[in-house]
């Protein structure tokens, strides 16, 4: 697991949207070499954002745990890239 204070997800699988357990947080596009500048995103009072470089819609929901996202396996782990 990687260890980032703000988590880092990515979007490998090219979904529409992500559903998180946070709302601040960092977009890495997809894995490297297919990944964006890594860019702080915060949804503030809202409960969803749009990354303006990958398009990717990200949902907060209160369901999941800081680390966990649905679809599962979207957590950013530079450790394998």
């Amino acid at each position: 697991m990687s260890d980032h204070s703000i988590p880092h997800f990515q979007n490998d699988a090219g979904s529409a949207q992500i559903k998180i357990g946070v709302k601040s947080f960092m977009c890495c596009g997809a894995s490297a070499p297919f990944d964006h500048p890594h860019i702080y995103l915060d949804m503030g009072t809202e409960n969803e954002i749009v990354c303006p470089y990958c398009s990717t819609l990200f949902k907060h929901s209160n369901k999941l745990k800081p680390n966990e996202s649905e679809p599962q396996n979207c957590l950013y782990d530079d450790a394998h890239s």
